[in-house]
């Protein structure tokens, strides 16, 4: 099964629809979205009816969560005072102008989904969740301490764990220390479509392949990769420079940080 994930959309409409494209051209078997399809940009109600008339499988995300709240709080964790006064005109104009019906739509998002498969006589647990399996904001990032990030999945009994809210994705096998019968756990975060942060401006998803043959006694269980795509960036860029939003978010999309 070729499953395809995508995250943090942050009101990107010209990536999504570039993103969209792109997994048709994939001729995946599912697609979920991992959250935070609003902020930082002008199209938010166009991004989630967008994911609605798809009907694609969707989980909040912390800005998601914020606005269907209707909180001037998105639960980012800024750290410096201009990226915290950035961060409140958008959640401010996030506010402003998702309407009721989409508002409602992200209040009543899932805070995560779990799909469970059956092979080779064990339990295959895919679950997808926004930050981490313990809070949605919690930043998971790849310098993670690996004993650190293999309890959280044990604890939240994931096998493969896909994730965003970084915006910067990678891939991570985690073995057990037990040399018999080991257990190996695939922590994936799959990147930002609409804001990516690790210095490439073009957007970002993930095609997992689980096959018949999968177990988790082989390291090589799952196969992951990485598309990037190419979109308008210019024009998403041109929006926010257009808008009451800073126009620090501009050159953060044109320079992928």
């Amino acid at each position: 099964m070729r499953i395809a994930l995508f995250s943090d959309i942050h009101a990107n409409l010209p990536a999504l629809d570039a993103c969209l494209k792109s997994i048709e051209e994939q001729k995946t078997d599912a697609i979920y979205c991992l959250g935070d399809l609003v902020g930082y940009n002008i199209w938010p109600n166009e991004v989630i009816n967008e994911i609605r008339k798809r009907g694609i499988p969707t989980i909040a995300g912390n800005y998601d969560q914020g606005i269907g709240l209707m909180s001037d709080e998105c639960g980012c964790a800024y750290k410096t005072e201009p990226e915290k006064d950035m961060g409140k005109i958008s959640i401010s104009f996030t506010n402003s102008i998702v309407k009721p019906e989409e508002r409602k739509y992200l209040r009543t998002l899932p805070a995560h989904i779990k799909v469970e498969f059956q092979l080779n006589n064990d339990k295959l647990n895919l679950l997808l969740v926004h930050g981490s399996p313990r809070k949605i904001n919690e930043y998971l990032f790849e310098d993670r301490e690996e004993k650190s990030l293999y309890r959280i999945m044990e604890q939240a009994d994931a096998d493969i764990m896909c994730f965003g809210h970084t915006h910067k994705p990678y891939y991570r096998i985690l073995p057990t220390e037990q040399t018999e019968n080991p257990h190996y756990r695939h922590a994936i975060n799959i990147g930002s479509v609409g804001k990516p942060k690790d210095n490439n401006p073009k957007g970002c998803y993930v095609i997992l392949t689980i096959n018949p043959e999968s177990s988790i006694t082989n390291k090589d269980a799952v196969q992951v990769e990485f598309i990037r795509f190419d979109y308008d960036v210019e024009k998403a860029a041109k929006a926010v420079e257009d808008s009451p939003l800073p126009n620090e978010y501009a050159d953060m999309l044109r320079k992928g940080y």
